[in-house]
């Protein structure tokens, strides 16, 4: 484990899955996340990150197949069955055994999911949410994005401000946003705010806009960001939608690439997008303390603030 300065670590050993979820299946994909879990910690990773809505996929099909708008479409209404039925209740049993495993693997677990709750308001509606799992095996921080984008309204409700920052873990202060939060600067103000050391940005993929938000995120908020991007192909669709034809003639075509990279407090990449790799793929950030030295030139919670003329707050709560 790497040495701390002043309650931060010297050095952070990463590992960001790059590799597809079994979408529409979730007892398989948390068959595979356990795997990779386990071999992330045989690595001596301190933390593995899965992109978004990882378990169990991201519902790229919105942007592909048409006639999913359609009203009382019987195949998109089964498709959204079958999502729901495959989605994560947090504090149920695959939140459990993620608990447990970050416990066994002393490794600290962020991962992106399809969020159901099974009793109370909401028992309908699919969240788009991530969790942080510390090594200790408590979760530490469970987030709904804000605003589902665009195609995502017809599958994902509104979340809200709970969690909103950065919290503590064996492997440093971190946080993180989803995909076009990103684009929201109050939200971008609310974790500049809770001092985030690292932050992870999950996507569906990291394409070039996306590595543009990610390089102003670090930049702005003087802190390391590590976006995450997943692998999907045609033939992960669902069955019961029509594909393009494009994706009919080359089922095995990625339209979700990957592209994950790592940005550095000053803006600059670490890590180039890893374009079309299909693996899990470990990054060690080698100095941590960087994050005080841009400080010193940019703090936009405090230096570089003017709280006599802004007024800034958050409603954190869920109902």
């Amino acid at each position: 484990m790497a040495k701390k300065i002043n309650n931060m670590k010297k050095s952070i050993h990463l590992a960001i899955v790059q590799e597809s979820a079994i979408h529409f299946d979730l007892k398989k994909s948390m068959e595979k996340a356990i795997v990779l879990i386990q071999q992330a910690a045989a690595q001596n990773a301190e933390l593995i990150v899965f992109g978004e809505s990882w378990l169990s996929g991201y519902p790229a099909w919105l942007d592909h197949c048409p006639d999913i708008a359609r009203w009382n479409h019987e195949p998109m209404k089964k498709v959204f069955a079958k999502m729901y039925q495959n989605s994560v209740e947090v504090g149920g049993a695959e939140t459990q055994q993620l608990c447990q495993l970050a416990k066994e693997n002393k490794i600290v677990i962020v991962m992106g999911m399809n969020e159901i709750v099974r009793k109370g308001a909401g028992n309908g509606t699919i969240y788009n949410s991530f969790i942080i799992i510390d090594s200790t095996g408590e979760i530490v921080c469970h987030r709904r994005k804000l605003m589902p984008t665009f195609t995502e309204k017809l599958v994902h409700g509104l979340g809200d401000g709970k969690d909103l920052n950065a919290v503590d873990t064996s492997a440093g202060r971190i946080g993180g946003l989803i995909c076009w939060e990103h684009w929201m600067p109050l939200s971008r103000m609310a974790m500049h705010e809770s001092n985030e050391h690292i932050h992870f940005s999950l996507f569906p993929m990291v394409h070039e806009m996306h590595q543009v938000t990610c390089r102003q995120y670090a930049f702005e908020g003087r802190c390391f960001v590590v976006a995450v991007g997943q692998v999907m192909r045609g033939k992960d669709f669902p069955k019961e939608l029509k594909l393009p034809d494009y994706l009919i003639e080359n089922p095995d075509q990625m339209v979700l690439n990957g592209s994950s990279c790592i940005i550095g407090p000053d803006g600059k990449v670490l890590l180039e997008p890893q374009v079309g790799v299909e693996e899990m793929i470990f990054f060690t950030i080698e100095n941590m303390s960087q994050i005080y030295e841009e400080r010193m030139s940019l703090d936009t919670s405090g230096h570089y603030n003017r709280r006599d003329v802004f007024d800034f707050k958050v409603n954190r709560g869920r109902e």
